[in-house]
C-alpha cells in the first residue's frame, strides 16, 4: 500500500486535524509566555497529551520541569495536582482513603471516601524515585486504567488524565529505581538538558523580573479527548507498522535479527507497548505536522524517547560506558527502512 494513499476520508476528521494543528501552535505560544526554549521537550509533552499517555521527565534541578507542567495545566485550564514523592509517602496519600464521617443531622457515623491528589486531570509526580516501590505502584492502575481501587471499590478518574513524573539523574542517595513494570507505562522518557547560552541568558533575565502572564485558553480538556480519538483513527501503511515493530523486536537480545551490540550489551529489550507507543507517537507527530498519513521518519523521531527506558543495558554496558541512546542509534542505522510503498 502506497503511503501517500493512506489518508483520512472524513471531512470532519480533516477539520478536527486542522484544529489539532492550530491548537498545538496556540499552546506553544502560550507556554512561551513563561517557558523559554526547550522546544524539543515541549513537543514531546504535547505529543503525550494528544496520544493520552504519561511521560517521565529527567533532568537536573532548575530546568523548569515542574514549572512546565504546572504552566501547561494553566494554559489548558485543567485541574492540576503536584505530589512531592518522599520516603515516608504512603499509597493512600496518593489515591485517597476511607475516613469516618459523622452525619450532623442523625449523629450516625459512616465511612466516606476522601479522594487523594491523583484525582486531577494532570498529576505531577515530583521526584518519583524518592519513594519506595510500594508507593510508586499506587500510580500503576491510574496510569493504565484511569481509575483507582480502594477497599474493593473502583473510582474512575476524570478525563483527560495524565501523569507526568520527574527524576533527578545526578542524585542517587535516598532514591529507589522505578520498577520495569512502572517504567513501561510511561510513553516517553524525556531528557531535559541545560539550554544554550542565549536561552539561559533570557531565562535569567525573565525570571529576575516581574512575571504575571495572562493565558489565552484556546484548547480545553474536551478538545484533548477528541484529539486522542482522532490520533487513533489515523491510518498507517503496513510497511510503517512493520518498521516500528522491527525496531522493537531487534532491540531484544534473543532476536535473530539483533545486532551484535544488542546481544552484547542489552539485558532486556523493549516490550510490545513500545511498538504501540512508537506508532501512536508517530500518528500524533504526523497530524501536528499537517499530514494525514504516517511516515518512516515519524517513527524514527519517536525511537529515542519511546525506547530509552525500555531497552535495559547490562553490567558490561555500564562498565564500558555504553548508553541506551547509543544502542538506539545503532538500531536506527541497522534496521532497514522498507522500500515498499515509498
Amino acid at each position: 500500500m502506497a503511503l501517500d494513499t493512506v489518508e483520512f476520508e472524513s471531512a470532519d476528521d480533516i477539520a478536527l486535524a486542522d484544529r489539532m494543528k492550530a491548537g498545538r501552535q496556540a499552546i506553544i505560544s502560550e507556554l512561551g509566555k513563561r517557558i523559554i526554549g526547550q522546544a524539543d521537550v515541549i513537543e514531546l509533552v504535547l505529543l503525550t497529551l494528544f496520544v493520552g499517555g504519561n511521560s517521565l521527565i529527567v533532568g537536573v534541578p532548575g530546568l523548569a520541569k515542574t514549572l512546565l507542567i504546572a504552566t501547561l495545566a494553566k494554559v489548558l485550564d485543567l485541574k492540576f495536582n503536584r505530589i512531592q514523592f518522599t520516603p515516608d509517602l504512603m499509597p493512600s496519600d496518593i489515591t485517597g482513603t476511607d475516613i469516618i464521617q459523622e452525619d450532623t443531622t442523625t449523629g450516625r457515623r459512616q465511612m466516606v471516601f476522601s479522594p487523594g491528589p491523583v484525582f486531577a486531570n494532570i498529576v505531577l509526580a515530583d521526584e518519583i524515585n524518592r519513594t519506595p516501590p510500594k508507593t510508586q505502584a499506587a500510580l500503576l492502575e491510574a496510569m493504565q486504567e484511569h481509575r483507582v481501587t480502594i477497599q474493593g471499590r473502583t473510582y474512575d478518574l476524570a478525563e483527560p488524565f495524565y501523569v507526568f513524573a520527574t527524576q533527578n539523574p545526578i542524585e542517587l542517595e535516598g532514591t529507589y529505581p522505578l520498577p520495569e513494570a512502572q517504567l513501561d507505562r510511561f510513553m516517553f522518557h524525556i531528557v531535559i538538558e541545560h539550554p544554550p547560552e542565549d536561552e539561559e541568558l533570557s531565562v535569567v533575565r525573565a525570571t529576575t523580573a516581574i512575571i504575571d502572564p495572562h493565558f489565552e485558553r484556546t484548547v480545553n480538556g474536551d478538545d484533548l479527548v477528541a484529539f486522542q480519538r482522532l490520533v487513533r483513527r489515523v491510518p498507517v501503511a503496513d510497511p510503517v507498522l512493520r518498521y516500528a515493530l522491527s525496531l522493537v523486536r531487534t532491540s531484544r537480545p534473543k532476536s535473530k535479527q539483533a545486532p551484535d551490540s544488542v546481544k552484547k550489551y542489552v539485558a532486556f529489550g523493549a516490550s510490545v507497548r513500545a511498538a504501540q507507543f512508537l506508532v501512536l507517537g508517530a500518528k500524533a507527530r504526523a497530524l501536528t505536522s499537517g499530514r494525514y498519513h504516517v511516515s518512516f521518519d515519524d517513527v524514527r523521531a519517536m525511537a529515542h524517547p519511546v525506547l530509552r527506558h525500555r531497552v535495559l543495558t547490562n553490567f558490561r554496558a555500564e562498565s564500558e560506558g555504553i548508553t541506551t541512546d547509543s544502542i538506539i542509534d545503532e538500531l536506527l542505522s541497522t534496521v532497514a527502512v522498507p522500500r515498499s510503498g515509498m
